[in-house]
């Protein structure tokens, strides 16, 4: 029953922000109803036993690039004006193109079928499915794909990573290369700086004061 209510709760939210993410004319709106989105559809993940997907949902797009978009559309400026101008030119394509999306889900939905019990745990081979009946002490979700990842694709996983360590120093490089005319900071000059080249004493003459 709980399961039940909270299918329905997040599968509404899921749809709701979605369709809030097209319909919002301010971009921050939008993707602030992205990462509900996103939550939402980790929610779901989590109710179908792929809690590693739920979390892999939650920390890479939720973490890192709804809110990579969201810092990139507030440093934007954006004119929200210019933007609505040529919103009629566009309107016949744009409406179109929504209608035979919408004809296409219409279709699919119209030739889904729920599979059987036993075509679900031919195809979903994993813990949370037919062996979690036979074996209640097997090993969950991300143990399973623990075990495989580290082990017969550990290559490939230490290669994977590699390539990102290289990525990302060549990022840190190209950011950091030297510029003319750029004022930049030497920590080791200033800690390495001594009383006498930072203070200056001068000694001014009684009765005349400072000009």
């Amino acid at each position: 029953m709980v399961a039940t209510i909270a299918f329905y709760v997040f599968a509404l939210s899921a749809i709701a922000a979605g369709l809030m993410v097209v319909a919002s004319k301010n971009p921050v709106h939008s993707v602030l109803f992205l990462i509900t989105a996103f939550i939402s559809a980790a929610g779901l993940f989590v109710l179908m036993g792929a809690e590693y997907l739920a979390m892999l949902l939650v920390v890479v797009y939720v973490g890192a690039v709804a809110v990579l978009f969201l810092f990139v559309v507030m440093m934007l400026d954006v004119d929200f004006v210019e933007m609505k101008q040529g919103f009629l030119q566009y309107l016949p394509i744009g409406g179109a193109l929504a209608a035979l999306v919408v004809i296409e889900l219409i279709l699919v939905v119209s030739v889904w079928a729920f599979p059987s019990d036993a075509e679900l745990a031919r195809a979903h081979p994993s813990p949370t499915a037919a062996q979690t009946v036979s074996d209640p002490n097997g090993p969950t979700n991300i143990e399973a794909l623990g075990l495989i990842l580290y082990t017969d694709y550990v290559h490939f996983f230490q290669i994977a990573g590699m390539v990102l360590l290289v990525a990302m120093i060549g990022a840190i490089i190209l950011t950091f290369r030297t510029r003319e005319g750029i004022k930049k900071q030497d920590p080791a000059a200033q800690v390495a700086r001594k009383r006498e080249e930072g203070v200056e004493l001068k000694d001014i003459p009684s009765g005349q004061g400072l000009t």
